[in-house]
């Protein structure tokens, strides 16, 4: 495939995923401070997984021009981007003020059960297998924030939750700083790889899109147990 092949692959993963039964229950509980609350601390927990997750992607692959990718990527992600000067975790605890949290509350959050097996789950697939299905599991939850190819159903993640916020916890898109950069963030990250698939997915390209549906099955699994978690809350 070329890279519009992968762009309309990937895309329709993440179609099939943000318009699922899962994420419509998920998208459909009321949001009230501490299910806001839960949900912050959860996705601080996934955002710093991901950095040992990338970290395992580097290192088994064998590529310098990809690996100078990742870095670039992680980069922006852990140091510094136009969203922040401290990284994106930074991000996740300026927004958690607007809810109460203090920064050792994101720091210091714990996993619920699925969060935990689905962050083993990621972890293992970037660590044990080959690099592209690492890379693959990596990038395709990242299309789903993509509101170009997702608009008709409401658009990305962080878009459709940032306008959950706004309604229920009557706060604004200022208040939400990560919600607001990756709205941006993840669109620039989605298209950084596509070449990487176009040069090197040429004689793997149902092992790509298998790990990229196993972290799509992968994603649900982590948004339903957020949603259940939410729902056993007031």
């Amino acid at each position: 495939m070329d890279a519009n092949g992968w762009n309309a692959s990937f895309g329709e993963l993440a179609r099939d995923t943000m318009s699922s039964p899962e994420l419509e229950r998920y998208y459909s509980v009321p949001i009230t401070r501490a299910r806001a609350q839960l949900m912050l601390q959860q996705l601080s927990l996934y955002v710093r997984h991901r950095r040992d997750c990338w970290a395992y992607v580097s290192g088994n692959c064998p590529v310098l021009t990809v690996k100078q990718k990742i870095l670039a990527h992680e980069y922006e992600e852990m140091i510094r981007d136009q969203h922040s000067e401290h990284g994106h975790l930074d991000l996740i605890i300026r927004q958690g003020k607007a809810i109460g949290l203090s920064a050792n509350d994101i720091l210091d959050a714990k996993p619920i059960p699925s969060t935990s097996a689905t962050l083993y789950a990621w972890g293992w697939i970037c660590k044990k297998k080959h690099w592209l299905e690492g890379l693959a599991a990596m990038t395709m939850t990242e299309w789903n924030q993509d509101d170009r190819l997702l608009a008709d159903l409401g658009g990305g993640h962080a878009a459709r939750m940032g306008d959950l916020w706004v309604k229920y916890l009557g706060i604004t898109w200022d208040d939400l700083p990560n919600w607001k950069a990756h709205r941006a963030a993840d669109k620039e990250h989605v298209d950084m790889f596509l070449p990487v698939w176009e040069r090197f997915g040429v004689a793997a390209e149902e092992t790509i899109l298998q790990a990229a549906r196993e972290s799509e099955e992968l994603y649900r699994v982590y948004q339903t147990g957020i949603a259940d978690a939410m729902l056993a809350l007031s």
